[in-house]
C-alpha cells in the first residue's frame, strides 16, 4: 500500500497524468565505469523512469567494487590479428594490446603510425 491509502493502480494512473512513466528493465549485471574504479552490481533490480523528457534508473542489487587497473584478458588470436596487420613480432603485438586496453584497432593505428 502506498502513501495516503493509495493502491498501486491508483498510483500509476496519478504517475501517468503528471507525465511520469516507468518500466522494469531484466538486467544481469550492471557496471558504473569511473575513472579509478568499477563498482558492480549483481543481481540488480532496475526501475528506469521517464519524467518530463529525462531518463532516471533506480539500480538495486548486490554490490562490489574493484579497482580498474585490473588486467586485460589478450587471446592468441587478438595477437596473430595485431600483427598480421602491422607485421610486428609478437611482443610489440601484446605491448600494443595492452597500451589500448584490449582494443585491437586502436593498437593498429597505434603500430602503424
Amino acid at each position: 500500500m502506498f502513501p495516503g491509502g493509495m493502491d498501486p493502480r491508483q498510483m500509476k494512473k496519478l504517475m501517468k497524468r503528471m507525465g511520469i512513466s516507468s518500466e522494469d528493465i531484466e538486467a544481469e549485471q550492471v557496471i558504473i565505469k569511473c575513472v579509478d574504479r568499477e563498482i558492480i552490481i549483481e543481481n540488480p533490480s532496475v526501475i528506469k523512469t521517464l519524467v518530463q523528457g529525462q531518463q532516471m534508473f533506480q539500480i538495486q542489487g548486490d554490490i562490489r567494487e574493484s579497482s580498474s587497473d585490473e588486467s586485460v584478458s589478450i587471446s592468441a588470436d587478438d595477437v596473430e590479428l595485431v600483427k598480421a596487420q602491422t607485421g610486428v613480432s609478437e611482443e610489440k603485438a601484446i605491448l600494443a594490446l595492452e597500451k589500448s586496453k584490449g582494443d585491437i584497432a586502436q593498437a593498429i593505428l597505434d603500430l602503424k603510425s
